[in-house]
């Protein structure tokens, strides 16, 4: 199967699409996919304005302390850590000019995973084009995690085995937009339960529906 071909109605639709945070910038863009884990992006889109007001850059935030973030974040899942993560990544990187643009430099960092290291650097080829930088990976995120089974692409469970599974079946500069593109489905279409499979634009290559058929 030839799934960059396969997939091409889905990355019509959903692949040019930006992620769901309404981040400004690189610093903006890490501290909402650090704070969204386990929240939802709407939740974070709207507690970021007061957060980024009161922090608006690395350096700003490097000087704080975690319990000076409490106010704004308190409403997110884990908030507490998640400020600690925050001040130690920007003590750390001290500057927005020096935050990492590869998947070994972002997970170094605390808070960041593969799966938000994915996020950030995928969103920085779109925020920067023109920069040079490469996709080294594909999200998974728990959307991911069920639309790529149920397509076909991935047979298995597990989101790092998952991840290689996509790597292998679609071009890298693809890698991207297949992460953005299945979330999108996953959230809209794919759902957990009573999946939407006549108005999927990619169920001509779905295993899930030519089963639901039989």
């Amino acid at each position: 199967m030839d799934w960059n071909k396969g997939l091409a109605p889905l990355f019509k639709k959903y692949g040019g699409l930006k992620h769901p945070l309404d981040y400004k910038d690189r610093y903006q863009l890490v501290s909402m996919v650090i704070l969204s884990s386990r929240s939802t992006d709407v939740l974070i889109n709207r507690i970021a304005p007061a957060l980024f007001k009161a922090f608006p850059s690395m350096k700003a935030l490097s000087a704080a302390r975690p319990k000076d973030l409490f106010p704004y974040v308190h409403g997110i899942t884990n908030f507490a850590h998640k400020s600690e993560w925050l001040v130690s990544l920007a003590k750390s990187v001290k500057d927005d000019g020096h935050i990492p643009t590869t998947m070994a430099g972002l997970t170094q960092l605390p808070g960041i995973g593969r799966k938000s290291a994915n996020v950030i650097i995928g969103e920085s080829i779109r925020l920067y084009p023109d920069a040079g930088w490469k996709p080294e990976g594909v999200m998974v995120d728990l959307h991911v995690a069920r639309v790529a089974p149920r397509l076909g692409i991935a047979k298995s469970d597990a989101p790092d085995k998952i991840e290689q599974e996509l790597m292998d079946a679609i071009p890298q500069k693809n890698w991207h937009a297949a992460g953005m593109a299945m979330t999108f489905l996953g959230r809209e279409v794919c759902r957990p339960t009573n999946p939407k499979c006549p108005e999927c634009v990619v169920n001509n290559v779905c295993e899930y529906y030519k089963k639901s058929k039989t």
